[in-house]
């Protein structure tokens, strides 16, 4: 199996691994995400989400005890909405391990992500992350995480779009799976913002995956 460690080597497991990710409201203190593993134990969380946080264009990814992983912080100016990402918290100086954009800045496109560790090592984000429904690919084309609405197994309801499943393949950092989530997640508030449609909606006859 081979291993790709981004953030940290704890985060990457030889088996499959699911999380539910919840998304709480963008309008109070504490705001965020939270990510549990299939016990229910949290496994990351972002805090202090909302109007009150030190910098809008800036999120920091925690583990459970609360310890930093990642930085995202948003690039200005940038035409694909380019998204950079640091290890633990940024400080001035620090360089990036990694970046993320849009393939295009026109009409609908995938989001392109960047390791600086390895010029080879580049990933593909298809599909409609507003509609929890992407594939992250890696340069072979191989499928490496998955975000798809998350379904109630007692009640076998599609939950609403708040809560939903991230897929970790084996050998996949899945902290850097999580911080990728939340570049997603700006990505698409300022496609709403912009009043502009999200990326490759995806089409299905079934009817969970309606607005």
């Amino acid at each position: 199996m081979k291993s790709n460690v981004v953030v940290e080597d704890t985060f990457v497991h030889s088996e499959e691994t699911n999380l539910t990710v919840r998304k709480t409201s963008l309008f109070f203190t504490g705001d965020g995400f939270t990510a549990y593993d299939c016990k229910g134990q949290l496994v990351f969380r972002v805090d202090s989400y909302g109007p009150d946080s030190r910098d809008l264009g800036e999120l920091v990814l925690m583990d459970a005890t609360g310890r930093c992983l990642l930085t995202v912080r948003r690039k200005r100016p940038s035409l694909h909405n380019r998204w950079e990402g640091y290890l633990g918290e940024r400080e001035e100086g620090k360089k990036p391990i990694f970046s993320v954009r849009r393939s295009s800045i026109i009409g609908r496109s995938n989001v392109t992500v960047e390791v600086y560790s390895n010029p080879t090592e580049e990933y593909q984000i298809e599909g409609s992350f507003a509609q929890r429904n992407c594939t992250f690919f890696n340069a072979d084309k191989v499928s490496v995480a998955e975000i798809r609405r998350k379904v109630d197994a007692c009640a076998h309801v599609v939950l609403g779009k708040d809560v939903f499943s991230l897929s970790i393949k084996p050998g996949f950092d899945s902290a850097f799976a999580m911080g990728l989530v939340l570049v997603l997640d700006q990505i698409q508030v300022d496609d709403f913002s912009d009043n502009r449609v999200d990326a490759d909606p995806i089409i299905s006859d079934d009817p969970s995956f309606s607005s």
